[in-house]
């Protein structure tokens, strides 16, 4: 069976271990996701990172989940009490359930079962990863406003104004997928890459997306409704113990999600890298896409570690200008380019896909180069001796803003230049 008359027709036994596979899945690679950023970042900053638990330190996260078990549970006085208990469990349930629609790999021998790796399809499955994503946000708008802190009713806030931000912009980078696949199903997705990747032929969607998919998990440099200098620890600043490791653990579940969707619908799925499925006909056989799969993901995981730990956070103005100005205009006029090329080479009855290629590239190329130009460029300061030594020149435009006055040994002057020597009182 091809298409989505394969799903729906396993034994309840298959898709009970199913459901029990992408649970185990999401925990695990929540808990390795934690120890490689800590490491990545450490490596980053010149460090060892975790190297004490277990090999490598590879229990290091499972050491803070226990530790933050075992914390203490507290509940503000002023909170709204089921609410805040319930906010959490809103954020972290979505966030298992998007990874059912994902294929990590073709139609296997699962115990004598002919089944595909993927738990369901449907026909609109991409846009019920986006439904379900979009429902975390309410735990967090929820968790905000609950806590009766003000800090953590600005965390939800700016957080439900970024998930609307740049899920705009996200969902018209998808549409130019669609437009390609003629399907909004993630198995069809996966089968319509298999002579051309969707992340070569619809360059600019690939990069809108990514970095769309930045800002909607709230991470770094977009970690606006978790600022630390200005918002102690946004929405979850009243939040300790398990209720706090929900709100972890949505977080990591939703990078690797967003990671996940971007291989499926931009990097071929759980295909082979191009090229090695000519030289290996069983390179998409078997288990081997899973492999294929996950090295793809971690290769988006590590970009948000990279981010991390190299950019500073946004200001929230240049943030919101980015999505509404930048990401949002630019997502629409590529939707028009690729629905005029795509007709056009169906009127004409050629292939679109050097045509995508070539106009994705040059487009990216002129929005790259322009972006570089608008860059300040940095005058060169020249030296001027003092005494024979060289002493660097002093920052143009007097001084700056906030900084202390300089320290003035001796009478102060007046508004002539003349110095004002102190009375015999003021002396004493």
């Amino acid at each position: 069976m091809n298409g989505l008359e394969q799903f729906g027709q396993d034994p309840w036994w298959i898709i009970a271990i199913k459901v029990l596979l992408v649970f185990v899945v999401c925990v695990v690679l929540t808990l390795f996701n934690i120890w490689w950023e800590r490491k990545v970042v450490a490596r980053m900053q010149h460090r060892i990172g975790p190297n004490r638990h277990g090999p490598f330190g590879l229990l290091q996260s499972l050491a803070d989940g226990v530790k933050l078990a075992l914390k203490e549970d507290l509940t503000p006085e002023k909170a709204d009490k089921i609410v805040f208990i319930t906010a959490p469990i809103l954020a972290c349930v979505p966030a298992f359930v998007t990874f059912s629609v994902i294929p990590f790999g073709p139609e296997v021998n699962f115990f004598g079962v002919e089944t595909p790796l993927q738990l369901t399809d449907m026909p609109v499955a991409v846009l019920f990863v986006m439904a379900i994503a979009s429902i975390g946000i309410y735990g967090i708008v929820l968790g905000g406003w609950a806590s009766g802190s003000t800090y953590s009713l600005l965390g939800g806030l700016r957080s439900s104004a970024q998930m609307i931000s740049y899920e705009v912009s996200m969902g018209l980078a998808l549409v130019t997928v669609f437009l390609m696949a003629g399907s909004l199903s993630t198995s069809q997705i996966v089968a319509a890459q298999e002579d051309w990747w969707f992340g070569a032929l619809l360059l600019p969607s690939f990069l809108i997306y990514c970095i769309s998919m930045v800002g909607e998990t709230n991470r770094a440099p977009f970690d606006l409704p978790e600022a630390e200098g200005e918002l102690v620890g946004g929405f979850h600043t009243e939040y300790s113990s398990l209720k706090f490791a929900l709100f972890f653990l949505a977080e990591y579940i939703n990078m690797a999600t967003v990671s996940a969707l971007a291989t499926t619908l931009f990097l071929g799925g759980w295909r082979a890298p191009l090229g090695l499925g000519t030289i290996w006909a069983g390179a998409n056989e078997g288990y081997w896409p899973v492999l294929w799969f996950f090295l793809k993901m971690f290769f988006f995981i590590w970009v948000f570690i990279w981010l991390r730990g190299t950019l500073p956070r946004l200001r929230y103005d240049q943030f919101m200008s980015l999505g509404w100005k930048v990401l949002l205009p630019a997502s629409l006029a590529w939707i028009v380019v690729v629905a005029v090329i795509k007709m056009t080479a169906i009127e004409g009855g050629f292939s679109p896909n050097w045509f995508l290629f070539g106009f994705g590239l040059a487009v990216t190329a002129v929005v790259v180069l322009g972006f570089l130009n608008r860059l300040p460029e940095k005058e060169a300061q020249v030296t001027t001796p003092a005494g024979g030594f060289p002493t660097p020149a002093l920052p143009q435009g007097g001084a700056v803003r906030g900084a202390a006055q300089p320290l003035v040994f001796g009478p102060p002057a007046s508004a002539n230049g003349v110095r004002i020597l102190p009375s015999p009182e003021e002396a004493k």
